[in-house]
């Protein structure tokens, strides 16, 4: 009797053990923050810009007006994809940049300069 109370107890902490692990798993997969600004040449927020975000797989395309500062965000966006970056004001782009999925970070910072001379 007291070994099945005791494999009990062992099944029951192994239970609990993987199910927290498996918690926090999920929780790291929510997706991942992509965001920074858009600057000129010399370093100045581009108000009014827009940001272009493309997935390589679906080519869906999420867009970003970003404000006086020049920061932009996008949340949420998946582990398991590629997305292009780039930006626009008045006609001039800015370099499309890449984003990932082997880049395990959880937020990816990246300035995007546009030339608007």
């Amino acid at each position: 009797m007291k070994a099945f109370a005791f494999s009990t107890l062992v099944l029951v902490t192994i239970t609990l053990v993987t199910g927290t692990a498996l918690a926090d798993k999920k929780e790291k997969s929510t997706g991942r923050l992509l965001l920074g600004k858009v600057l000129d040449k010399q370093d100045n927020p581009i108000p009014d810009a827009v940001v272009y975000v493309t997935n390589t797989r679906t080519r869906a395309v999420k867009t970003y007006i970003v404000g006086k500062d020049g920061s932009y965000r996008f949340p949420a966006l998946s582990t398991a994809v590629d997305y292009e970056v780039y930006a626009q004001y008045h006609g001039k782009k800015s370099d499309t940049k890449g984003v990932s999925q082997f880049d395990d970070r959880s937020q990816v910072y990246m300035d995007l300069r546009v030339d608007v001379r």
